[in-house]
């Protein structure tokens, strides 16, 4: 971005460190941006949307309409069903989204987030056929989730704590993660493939 503006402001919670000339690092929350109406030309906002807790998530989406002028990139997993790689938290024992996804989105979603732009182009990114259905998520829970995303940074999303490797499985959980393992296999059978990443720019109406 820096090779097309003559300058970028790198907002994010903690403060960015991006040693670059045109940059401008901010410390800020992108619920409560610190810029006037319509500061920049375009704002690109990627692997966000998906980590901001819902009911924050629409402020985020007007503050960012709020701050751009004319266009906005928008990028975010598409149609994730976030019940697959799910963990459990030993600490507080709630389940956790796979990576700290707490929303999915489609293009319609991204469309009614963001009423005051017009989607200019989609596309998107890699194939997915990744899905599971209530049954194998109901099993996976009550194995304790041992395939999920433990190694992510992502602390839980209820407590806040780091998330710890699962203990071991009793006999009960060993079938039930077997159990768990072919409903899911007979729902990716049936799935048809998917982009895995959804890309959108929108551009600012008018009359906004």
């Amino acid at each position: 971005m820096a090779d097309r503006y003559e300058e970028v402001t790198a907002l994010d919670l903690t403060q960015p460190n991006i040693p670059h000339p045109r940059i401008r690092c901010v410390k800020g929350n992108a619920a409560e941006m610190q810029f006037s109406d319509r500061s920049f030309d375009f704002v690109f906002c990627a692997e966000v949307l998906e980590h901001v807790p819902t009911s924050v998530l629409p402020k985020v989406c007007q503050e960012i309409e709020r701050v751009a002028s004319q266009l906005i990139l928008i990028g975010v997993p598409y149609k994730q069903d976030i019940r697959v790689g799910r963990t459990t938290c030993y600490s507080c024992g709630k389940f956790n989204p796979p990576w700290g996804h707490v929303n999915s989105f489609d293009e319609q979603r991204i469309s009614t987030l963001f009423r005051s732009c017009k989607v200019d182009a989609v596309s998107f990114v890699g194939q997915s056929t990744s899905r599971t259905n209530s049954l194998s998520a109901a099993l996976m829970d009550f194995s304790g989730n041992p395939y999920g995303t433990y190694e992510q940074e992502e602390p839980c999303v209820h407590c806040g704590q780091r998330l710890l490797t699962p203990p071991k499985r009793n006999t009960a959980q060993l079938v039930a993660t077997k159990l768990a393992f072919w409903s899911r296999k007979a729902t990716e059978f049936f799935a048809e493939a998917r982009g895995n990443w959804l890309h959108v720019v929108l551009r600012k109406t008018n009359d906004v």
